[in-house]
């Protein structure tokens, strides 16, 4: 098989993980589901799937040690050949670091997150992105629409944390931006248009207090 890291040459149906995830329950969790191959040069990427998506992986422990792991972040994010998904443990350890984990990686970063418990909740989640990957969605134009869409309750939660923007607004509101950053840049015009001035006036001095 020949894979073009960072570019995704990946087959459907497989997927690239980095050598350190070898002999993981996460990578117990996807043996016989997909094909798993492993290369040690994934950089700073966990896995690589079909259709240039890539799935980094936030540990329990990476959120306890530090910062560290956002450097990485940054450094992916910046990357615009890759489309990627952050998987972060979401466990009782690391419970008080995940409001402004979510809010980094979501409302600064703009990249889709998705809570998991632990490896074998991750692995489920992987083996459904890469069995999402067929031929039809490699040429498909809404795809990045729909790839934010798997994000979907990770996103409605941190748009709920904008002041006034309840369940329903949040809905809406992704309905017309599929993703945090374009919602991010879109203009107090383009938000009045759904949600009225009052809501859209909040929406942009929030996220022009982030930036």
């Amino acid at each position: 098989m020949t894979v073009q890291i960072g570019t995704a040459l990946v087959p459907y149906g497989h997927a690239i993980g980095s050598e350190k995830w070898r002999g993981s329950e996460l990578a117990q969790g996807l043996y016989g589901k997909i094909q798993l191959h492993f290369e040690e040069a994934l950089g700073m990427v966990d896995f690589q799937l079909p259709n240039r998506l890539c799935v980094l992986y936030i540990s329990e422990a990476d959120l306890v040690a530090g910062n560290a792991f956002k450097r990485r972040l940054v450094r992916i994010r910046n990357d615009s050949n890759l489309h990627t998904i952050v998987i972060v443990e979401r466990t009782r350890l690391s419970e008080q670091y995940f409001p402004q984990v979510q809010k980094f990686i979501a409302l600064e970063l703009g990249m889709n997150m998705l809570p998991v418990a632990n490896q074998s909740e991750a692995a489920q989640l992987i083996i459904q992105l890469v069995h999402s990957q067929s031929k039809e969605q490699q040429s498909n134009p809404f795809l990045r629409k729909k790839r934010s869409q798997l994000a979907e309750p990770s996103i409605l939660n941190t748009i709920q944390q904008i002041p006034g923007v309840g369940k329903v607004k949040a809905l809406l509101l992704l309905q017309y931006f599929p993703s945090i950053h374009q919602l991010s840049k879109a203009s107090v015009q383009q938000l009045e248009e759904v949600v009225g001035r009052g809501i859209a006036q909040q929406i942009n001095t929030f996220f022009t207090q982030q930036r």
